[in-house]
């Protein structure tokens, strides 16, 4: 099996890192989507005539959701075979598009983002407490370091509890994070890699990044699947997307 050794880290530990999986056109595609959505939540900002909307701070910290819905070009990324391959390796046989994102950490001071569960964001935001775990996909667009304000992952085997269960969160009211909240250690592995790369994890693993120290913006593409639709409680309406990636196994290609 393709990335063979990722997929039983991933099952083991609930990540896996995917080298340089995104390159040429790709990656260029990337980084010219990501300063044209960087520039319109500016101008949504000014239009909103605040400085801080939910967790995008203006200059420090930009997340620009549901990206591929605004710009299709998108679509040959998260649909294609590099992400359905990687999809393949970390939830099995059946993926699904569930979200895409743009996070952008600005120069010098741009904004730490506090450890939580993807999954903990979906429960405290009006999704179902009881879905699945779902993959993220971590790809920065610059080289991730330190400096920056990389990853830092706490892997299954360091926190067992993360794996079976979405831990409390509370809101922090300066930065509108959502903190998750346990007895365990906080240091976790400091995930630094080449532009392109993606870093894949559950829903349920914690991870938190540091702030970019650096004159450079440190920009990343979030790309999210699920093994199965995810739906709002109750209602039982779809939650964001489900667009199918793969099919017992098989990449479906957008027609």
């Amino acid at each position: 099996m393709m990335f063979e050794a990722q997929r039983r880290q991933f099952a083991a530990e609930g990540y896996a890192v995917f080298d340089r999986a995104l390159q040429g056109a790709a990656l260029g595609l990337l980084r010219d989507e990501c300063q044209r959505f960087v520039a319109l939540e500016d101008a949504r900002l000014d239009a909103l005539g605040v400085e801080v909307d939910g967790i995008t701070h203006r200059g420090r910290r930009y997340f620009a959701g549901e990206c591929q819905r605004q710009q299709p070009t998108l679509r040959a990324v998260l649909f294609g075979q590099v992400m359905a391959d990687i999809c393949r390796a970390t939830l099995g046989p059946d993926a699904y598009f569930f979200y895409d994102q743009f996070v952008v950490k600005g120069p010098d001071k741009g904004m730490a983002f506090s450890w939580h569960q993807d999954s903990g964001y979906m429960a405290h935001n009006g999704g179902p407490v009881d879905h699945l775990p779902y993959l993220t996909c971590w790809c920065p667009l610059d080289d991730a370091t330190v400096e920056n304000g990389t990853v830092r992952l706490l892997p299954f085997s360091q926190v067992p509890e993360s794996r079976d269960a979405i831990l409390p969160h509370e809101r922090n009211p300066a930065s509108r994070d959502l903190v998750a909240t346990w007895t365990g250690p906080e240091d976790g592995v400091v995930v630094e890699v080449p532009a392109g790369s993606v870093v894949a994890f559950s829903s349920r693993l914690l991870h938190a990044t540091g702030g970019n120290h650096t004159p450079n913006l440190r920009r990343v593409y979030l790309m999210q699947y699920s093994a199965l639709p995810i739906l709002d409680p109750g209602v039982g309406h779809l939650r964001r997307n489900a667009v199918p990636v793969l099919r017992n196994g098989q990449h479906v290609t957008l027609g």
